[in-house]
């Protein structure tokens, strides 16, 4: 009972945090014992603040409501800060994994987030509000989000590309 309690607490600071929880994908597993079948799910949970923070977590339980408990916990942990150009990404970027591949493209002010729904979740967590994407390949909503994630992994910010070119922020950027 006191685990209950202890989970609903930390449910209530996140929400007093500001954190953004959307639920990717939930999937039943059946397996097969002697009795019968046990039944099982998983939850894909993306987690992020809305500025440049976010995370993904898989979690696993017999129930739907505990799988998507354990999933908001890991992504918590795995909340990682990329890079933003006001509310878009810096630059464009392809991300793989497996047989899907992601390929997001930075859009001017007022377009939107065009993306399909796992990639939808991963930039509204993020907080870009202007992006085009595109997924080819697998429609696995795992490996999307795992796709979009390898995408995000590889962007710089123009930080460090004005670094590494000796040049001045507004010049990378071209202001």
């Amino acid at each position: 009972m006191n685990r209950k309690r202890e989970r609903n607490d930390q449910k209530d600071s996140a929400a007093d945090l500001g954190l953004i929880e959307r639920v990717v994908h939930i999937n039943r597993v059946a397996k097969v014992v002697k009795g019968g079948r046990n039944f099982s799910f998983n939850a894909i949970v993306v987690v992020g603040d809305g500025r440049g923070r976010v995370g993904y977590g898989l979690g696993k339980a017999r129930e739907v409501a505990e799988a998507i408990t354990k999933g908001t916990d890991i992504a918590k942990r795995n909340m990682k800060p990329y890079p933003m150009v006001q509310a878009t990404i810096p630059h464009p970027i392809i991300g793989r994994f497996g047989a899907a591949k992601v390929v997001l493209n930075p859009s001017a002010p007022g377009t939107g987030v065009i993306a399909g729904g796992p990639v939808r979740a991963v930039m509204e967590c993020l907080g870009i509000r202007d992006v085009l994407t595109k997924s080819i390949g697998s429609r696995n909503a795992h490996n999307l989000v795992k796709a979009a994630f390898a995408g995000l992994e590889k962007m710089e910010s123009p930080e460090a590309v004005a670094y590494k070119r000796g040049k001045n922020v507004r010049e990378v950027l071209g202001l």
